[in-house]
């Protein structure tokens, strides 16, 4: 078979930008995201997103929804890319947990061809790793505890494997109101698998003015489980992965990239 070559991007063609506008802070947001929001005419997605966003949407016409309503979300904002130019907006980057995989489903399932440009932003991975350290500095596995898509028993599995491989993992999605167990049960997966000593770092509302930082063990993790939501990301460490401290400070966490194997530091 002979290869297929996707049809690169015209901005100038372009009719629905959907862009990843990271952890909420907008100086994080990239110059081509803030370049597409300018020139849109529409601005769509979840207030909390829309809010981050300031000066930037000032004289949009702009389109909220809420939680629950991403097919809704999705379907607007293709009807509405006919005719204008619209940038789709979600939080963290747009194809991991966000909205660029509904928006294709829909456009694909419909057979409705419009020129989409994906904008990628700064995931809640890498915005939580940065303010703990180093913590993912090789392989990890990124899981959402979040069963309203996905069945419970296929999210308890795959943390069972990802746990076992003894590689940091990403709890993204941890803990709400209608799911105040999951984090706890996922805790209680990666006990069998992990010593108790393992570090764990908890960051809720990373680079936002309520920004709260944690450095905790595996053993200790669920004395905190109160101050997990929504708004937390939780990475436990792998088999390397130690916490950093000067004195008796803690500083962040590492996990090691191997160059201890090969030289002399």
């Amino acid at each position: 078979m002979g290869e297929l070559l996707l049809q690169s991007h015209d901005s100038k063609d372009v009719r629905l930008y959907i862009i990843g506008t990271g952890p909420g802070d907008i100086g994080l947001l990239t110059n081509k995201a803030c370049t597409a929001i300018t020139k849109s005419d529409y601005v769509i997605g979840n207030g909390v997103y829309l809010d981050q966003l300031g000066p930037l949407i000032a004289g949009k016409k702009v389109i909220r929804s809420s939680m629950g309503k991403e097919v809704e979300r999705a379907e607007t904002s293709i009807e509405l890319a006919r005719s204008h130019i619209v940038s789709l907006v979600s939080g963290g980057d747009a194809g991991i947990y966000g909205m660029a995989s509904i928006v294709l489903e829909v456009l694909d399932c419909r057979g409705i061809d419009i020129s989409v440009e994906i904008i990628p932003g700064i995931t809640a991975a890498q915005a939580t790793a940065s303010r703990l350290g180093s913590p993912l500095s090789g392989d990890f596995v990124v899981i959402s505890l979040s069963d309203l898509l996905i069945p419970w028993e296929i999210i308890e599995n795959r943390l069972d494997h990802a746990f076992s491989m003894r590689v940091p993992v990403v709890l993204y999605n941890p803990r709400s109101k209608g799911r105040p167990d999951n984090f706890t049960r996922a805790l209680c997966i990666a006990i069998r698998q992990l010593p108790v000593d393992t570090p764990v770092g908890i960051v809720r509302n990373a680079y936002r003015s309520d920004e709260e930082v944690l450095v905790t063990t595996l053993q200790h993790a669920g004395q905190h489980i109160n101050s997990v939501d929504m708004h937390s990301t939780v990475i436990i460490g792998g088999e390397e992965t130690r916490i950093w401290r000067m004195g008796s400070n803690v500083k962040g966490i590492i996990t090691p990239r191997g160059y201890h194997r090969k030289y002399t530091y």
